[in-house]
């Protein structure tokens, strides 16, 4: 039932989920009360929808490199979240976090120490790579396009004489790299993923 709901609950708004347990049992074609057989409140099914987010999420292997292990999990998240965009300000906050989701973290943080990764290190890498990922994943799901033709609508409805005259610099940026054929926002989440992962290789060596 929680694969079920995160699945429905893909196109609710990043943050609230504002729902109710009649709407969500409408929503399934079952009963009230048929929900309440299987988890006994609002914040269990969140929890149950969170672990089915994590359970898509690829997890580092056993004797995998730190750096590969991190680009795929990330990366993997990101799309994750791009399917379940209402699962952004979720994902860390449950008090009762399911099994894939503890089976996730454990894969990850033993993937690190395996690496040579100190303790120390090992949190400031995982706290820096999902403000990173969930940073991320908050501005674009924010912005006012989903797409290159609605990004370049929101463009053209922008740009006049006096905004060239008064932004030349910001026009160039638009005209000469966003705009341009084949771009879109996501392209730049693996630049911005290798700058962090950069850093922390640097911290490794230090």
């Amino acid at each position: 039932m929680a694969k079920i709901a995160a699945s429905d609950a893909a196109s609710s708004p990043v943050v609230p989920i504002t729902w109710t347990i009649r709407a969500l049992a409408a929503q399934l074609g079952v009963g009230a009360m048929s929900i309440y057989h299987y988890l006994p409140n609002k914040d269990r099914i969140l929890d149950a929808m969170v672990d089915a987010v994590f359970a898509e999420i690829e997890v580092p292997q056993a004797g995998e490199p730190w750096r590969a292990a991190l680009y795929r999990r990330t990366t993997s998240a990101r799309q994750a979240l791009r399917r379940h965009s209402w699962a952004i300000g979720l994902m860390d906050s449950r008090a009762h976090p399911g099994p894939a989701t503890l089976r996730h973290h454990d894969a990850v943080i033993g993937c690190l120490r395996a690496n040579g990764f100190s303790i120390e290190l090992t949190a400031h890498t995982f706290v820096v790579i999902d403000a990173y990922l969930y940073g991320f994943s908050v501005q674009a799901a924010s912005l006012p396009f989903s797409d290159p033709d609605e990004m370049a609508a929101v463009a053209d409805g922008m740009v006049s004489d006096a905004f060239a005259e008064d932004y030349p610099h910001l026009l160039q940026l638009a005209r000469d790299y966003s705009l341009r054929a084949g771009y879109t926002f996501e392209d730049e989440f693996s630049f911005g993923l290798d700058l962090v992962l950069d850093g922390i290789e640097r911290g490794l060596g230090s």
